[in-house]
């Protein structure tokens, strides 16, 4: 299959084969025995891109190994905001670096609620959310997606209000684009979730690591840039979009109503990035753009190879394809799997259940078990299809042979 091209750029997914992609000593290729193909943890197959790895080799040659210091990022970040979302409100004054988005959000939400408050999430949804959040000692409540995977406004209104009778503050930690359903919020959407948040006198912290993998037929909106969203928070970094989850960096960005708070921030937190990560996130937002267009069609190619191949291979797998991110949220209930659950709850993601325990016995495709993304992820698997075409076929083909095989 020939590479998409985006410019001079080749497709970044069609670079690298199944041998080289095995010399990798990171989770997704090490996890799991020889003969899986890993379509689980949210790592690319792909090479970095070139203005990454200069930053990085120039940093290395001249010993650039201390700590980090400037505002590079932030101004990145600006500048790409301002160029590809049309948001001019990215006020670097009102960043500040975290280790990562997990972390940060965490650090975020220190800020806005004690220990014992409510924290709200829209299942199913990224499990770190309920383990990160409840680790720190927020109790985390759910306001299910709708049946078409969007946010519910009426579950989500009812869900704030249940929350503030049960005293102490409130924070909605949401998923823009979320993970695992790849669904992107409109504006429209995102502005009656201000409106809710201000009726109700909830803090939102809005986790948008995956905004610059939106694919054609949607667009992303900062929650940031929406009216109502003064008093918000955001945390996002490069790491998704571009492959860098073992450099560590990501930014915290406040409201301008939010920003006294975020200076609050104990010092010590922007200890945690690393210098070299924060070099590799500011060269791929300023310089690594013609890259990422190029992956975000060769994503767009998978998008559509996958749901030929679903239908091809696994017709009775229910299949809403993303508007954004690279994971793919696949509905299995009706193969009638029989593998029994996990006992552990959300957030736990050492065990498998269901579809993935099968697909990953009988097929030797590794998949994200469904259940630990919170209440409605049973029966579901997450796909990660940021990988070849060859892999990727290969992948679904196999499971389609496993459940024929039955």
């Amino acid at each position: 299959m020939p590479s998409s091209m985006a410019g001079n750029q080749p497709n970044p997914l069609a670079q690298l084969t199944v041998a080289q992609l095995r010399q990798r000593t990171s989770m997704k290729w090490r996890a799991h025995p020889a003969d899986v193909l890993p379509l689980w943890v949210a790592e690319m197959d792909v090479p970095l891109a070139a203005p990454v790895v200069d930053a990085l080799q120039t940093a290395i040659t001249r010993g650039d190994t201390g700590y980090p210091y400037g505002t590079a990022y932030a101004e990145a970040l600006a500048g790409f905001a301002a160029d590809r979302w049309g948001w001019e409100g990215l006020a670097v004054e009102r960043t500040a670096i975290v280790p990562d988005v997990m972390l940060g959000i965490v650090e975020v939400l220190r800020l806005i609620t004690d220990r014992g408050d409510t924290v709200v999430v829209n299942p199913p949804v990224y499990p770190p959310f309920y383990a990160f959040v409840g680790h720190d000692g927020r109790r985390v409540v759910e306001a299910r997606l709708g049946a078409d995977g969007r946010i519910d406004p009426a579950a989500l209104g009812e869900t704030f209000a249940q929350a503030r009778q049960h005293g102490g503050r409130v924070a909605y930690l949401m998923s823009n684009p979320h993970n695992p359903t790849g669904v992107v919020h409109t504006q429209a959407e995102l502005a009656g979730v201000a409106q809710l948040a201000r009726q109700y006198g909830v803090r939102v912290v809005a986790d948008e690591i995956h905004a610059p993998l939106v694919l054609p037929g949607a667009r992303f909106t900062p929650y940031l840039s929406v009216p109502g969203a003064e008093d918000a928070f955001a945390v996002t970094s490069a790491s998704k979009a571009w492959n860098l989850p073992g450099l560590k960096a990501a930014l915290a960005v406040a409201g301008p109503d939010a920003a006294a708070e975020l200076a609050r921030m104990p010092e010590e937190v922007s200890h945690g990035p690393s210098h070299l990560g924060i070099l590799a996130h500011t060269a791929a937002l300023r310089d690594g753009r013609d890259w990422l267009d190029a992956l975000v069609a060769g994503l767009d190619a998978n998008r559509t190879l996958l749901g030929q191949l679903i239908a091809e291979h696994l017709p009775q797998v229910r299949h809403r394809p993303p508007e954004g991110t690279y994971l793919a949220w696949l509905d299995c209930r009706e193969l009638g799997l029989t593998e029994p659950d996990a006992t552990d709850g959300p957030g736990v993601v050492s065990e498998l259940a269901g579809p993935a325990r099968f697909f990953l016995e009988h097929a030797r495709v590794a998949l994200s078990s469904g259940h630990v993304f919170g209440s409605g992820g049973r029966g579901h698997v997450r796909l990660n299809f940021a990988t070849s075409p060859t892999i990727l076929t290969d992948a679904v083909t196999r499971m389609g042979r496993a459940v024929a095989d039955r």
